[in-house]
């Protein structure tokens, strides 16, 4: 994640004094519901019919849910691109390309 990003998203909160509201409870409870107001916009349609009708609302949604990541990252004190590359390594070692280059299957499966 972008440093300055993150310093202008946690400066964006600081400037309002909204840190004493955002233990990480509620920002993983904030989290969920953006993630959930993103899928609405796919609700019902296929996803070329959001991106044509929704595509401003869903970058707006997404948005919001990187947002919500940046602030929960900083409450529980994770750096992004730390937790980031490590769950790439992760994920490295139980979907080798080898295995599941063009599978959609589960890392139990493959």
């Amino acid at each position: 994640m972008n440093e300055e990003i993150v310093r202008k998203v946690l400066e964006f909160r600081k400037n309002r004094n909204w840190e004493q509201f955002h233990n990480p409870k509620d920002l993983a409870i904030s989290l969920s519901i953006e993630a959930s107001e993103l899928l609405e916009n796919f609700q019902w349609k296929t996803s070329e019919e959001a991106l044509d009708s929704k595509k401003e609302r869903i970058a707006d949604e997404l948005a919001d849910v990187l947002i919500y990541a940046i602030y929960l990252a900083d409450a529980v004190d994770v750096r992004l691109e730390d937790v980031i590359r490590d769950k790439l390594a992760k994920n490295e070692q139980k979907y080798p390309v080898e295995k599941a280059y063009g599978r959609k299957d589960k890392y139990t499966d493959l």
